[in-house]
């Protein structure tokens, strides 16, 4: 059992923790949440002991092993797998020892603990780890300097899963995996033997993956049990609670205070005034709870272009040698939300960078619209940013002749107030530089916005904050995350990029995940009978276009209804001699709801035709 005891502890003056308590019993698995900066990766380095407390005690078993994931793995000669089998230091000290020992009663004890300890199996599971978090069996065998830093910290991540520490810590473990790999984590971990705390801001591993949520807030702990969705509607029904008997407290101290006030010189009345200040004093204050700062993401809207916006004829796309990508016959419209799925190197940033005009065909053809604007966010670009220079000069940069007023409201529409507007960017955390980096990428109003992991960094908040505004966005949206909740959100058609080219996705994002976690195999048993023939992308887009005159009818009539119904409402129609035009009103009216009621009818039906030719 881990015993958070009374800790205290404070950064620079400022108080993260104030007596902050909690206790997670053996083999349970916790998500770790709060607001940026509260003080949740400070939370893991007091455990593992790497920072000492001011007050308190943190305590576990005494010969518990507390085990995370390094910053990165050196890039060494040593392969993947030996890096992985090394970071169980038991067995590998015990097998180092059996080369040597002479003893026979030692020798004795170390096969016995061999065999306790399942070191035979484990070339066999430290292989499985690797290949759930996406390394094939040859890559396996090549050096960790082959690889880039992101690969090596998925290695890193492999190497404390199979050790299996008693005590597990991870700090956002899926910004550095993919979709597959972040499924895999998923479901390794609901069956990984011992204790777990994460800190993460995805969702669907919150949800999935842990049955209590440790909550830090005001510099202290609350532990909740339930997946993430169940904490989050018990915290908004007690902060309603909370609000509710705030704002009866208050209303009672007003009372009390008003007596006080008016009688308190009254010699009549001033044993009962005396009595109601006591009764102030000894009221223990309820504080309303603070909203968090609202956070947002405000894309420009681009002008609508005649669809298609870019239209693939048989193309192909590689880097000079054999095509990664061929035969893609694609075509994307304005109001497309498109997630791209597959598995790791089938080529999703390859597509991503062919789409954002990075890359040319080198067969077939690509027809994009002559004014088409687009926007590419990648994770990299993040990284790409100047250090040295503030968020406003980045945007001057982009923007030389606008004024500092609207530069800053830019900025300000992305979340990054006054003070970060003018902080370097090397002092910006990882969710300021992504809102940085989004910023840049939308700036031009594009009509198209393709975007590689971008939830990498944002809180839970942040992250419903850009499912909002990418609904609410009036160009279309490629999406390549790891974020099952926002591809679910905000996506409406998948395309699958596997075996060389790209196909529609005629299932759901559930039926891809149960695709993923039980291989080819379990996707040949859920394979879908044969469908019917699918209407042409021309045909949906037809009825699409009608499905949005259907909406713009039934709004304009909503409005007409509106304004009858405030002339319905006003009492000088009522005066004595306007029977007669009261009665015209009311007829208007009376065809107006009939004009709605066969409107909305014409609506539900274009609106059924569209989902039968969708699906």
């Amino acid at each position: 059992m881990l015993t958070i005891s009374d800790i205290t502890y404070s950064v620079e003056g400022r108080p993260l923790f104030e007596g902050a308590s909690a206790r997670i019993p053996a083999g349970h698995k916790v998500g770790l949440v709060g607001r940026n900066g509260a003080g949740k990766t400070t939370l893991f380095r007091l455990i593992r002991g790497e920072l000492a407390l001011e007050g308190g005690a943190i305590s576990l078993p005494s010969r518990a092993r507390i085990g995370g994931v390094a910053q990165e793995v050196p890039s060494s000669a040593t392969s993947l797998i030996d890096t992985v089998l090394a970071a169980d230091a038991e067995r590998a000290a015990l097998m180092a020892e059996s080369e040597t020992a002479a003893d026979a009663h030692r020798i004795a004890e170390i096969q016995a603990r061999l065999a306790d300890i399942d070191a035979w199996s484990a070339e066999g599971r430290a292989s499985a780890i690797l290949r759930g978090l996406g390394f094939t069996a040859e890559e396996q065998l090549r050096p960790c300097s082959d690889f880039s830093g992101g690969w090596r910290m998925r290695v890193a991540l492999a190497g404390v899963l199979f050790s299996q520490p008693d005590l597990l810590l991870l700090d956002e473990p899926t910004n550095y995996l993919d979709l597959e790999g972040a499924l895999w984590l998923e479901n390794y971990l609901q069956k990984y033997p011992h204790t777990v705390i994460i800190i993460s801001h995805d969702r669907e591993l919150l949800n999935r993956s842990v049955g209590a949520i440790l909550h830090l807030e005001d510099r202290k702990l609350t532990l909740w049990q339930g997946p993430y969705d169940t904490f989050a509607k018990s915290r908004a029904e007690q902060r309603m609670v909370q609000a509710a008997e705030a704002k009866k407290q208050d209303a009672r101290r007003a009372h009390l205070q008003s007596f006080v006030d008016r009688f308190k010189a009254k010699a009549s009345k001033a044993r009962q005034a005396q009595s109601r200040v006591k009764m102030l004093e000894k009221m223990t204050p309820i504080t309303a709870p603070q909203d968090a700062a609202k956070h947002v993401f405000t894309f420009p809207t681009p002008e609508e272009l005649s669809p298609p916006i870019i239209n693939l004829e048989g193309a192909a796309v590689g880097y000079g040698g054999p095509p990664v990508l061929r035969r893609l016959s694609l075509r994307i419209d304005q109001d497309d939300r498109i997630a791209l799925l597959g598995r790791n190197g089938e080529g999703k940033s390859t597509l991503s960078k062919l789409l954002a005009g990075k890359l040319e065909t080198c067969e077939g053809r690509i027809t994009r619209s002559s004014k088409l604007r687009i926007g590419y966010f990648a994770q990299h670009q993040v990284d790409e940013l100047h250090i040295d220079e503030t968020p406003l000069q980045h945007v001057m940069r982009l923007r030389p002749n606008e004024g500092q007023p609207r530069l800053r409201a830019r900025l300000a529409s992305f979340g990054l107030g006054a003070d970060q507007a003018e902080t370097e960017v090397g002092r910006l955390s990882g969710g300021q530089k992504a809102r940085l980096s989004l910023l840049l990428a939308t700036i031009d109003a594009p009509h198209l916005l393709i975007l590689d992991e971008p939830t990498n960094h944002l809180d839970i908040e942040s992250r419903e904050a850009l499912v909002e505004a990418l609904t609410g966005y009036a160009g279309a949206v490629v999406l390549v995350s790891h974020d099952m909740h926002l591809l679910s959100l905000v996506a409406d058609r998948l395309w699958l990029v596997s075996k060389g080219t790209v196909t529609p996705y005629e299932e759901d994002l559930q039926a891809y995940r149960r695709f993923l976690l039980q291989g080819d195999e379990g996707a040949k048993a859920d394979k879908p009978k044969p469908e019917k023939k699918r209407a042409s992308r021309d045909e949906i887009q037809s009825l699409r276009g009608e499905v949005r005159k259907c909406e713009e009818r039934v709004a304009k009539i909503e409005e007409m209804r509106t304004r009858l119904a405030k002339k319905l409402a006003d009492p000088e129609l009522y005066e004595p001699g306007k029977a007669g035009e009261i009665e015209v009103w009311q007829k208007k009216y009376a065809e107006v709801m009939d004009g709605l009621d066969r409107a909305e009818a014409l609506w539900l039906k274009a609106q059924e035709k569209l989902e039968a030719a969708e699906t």
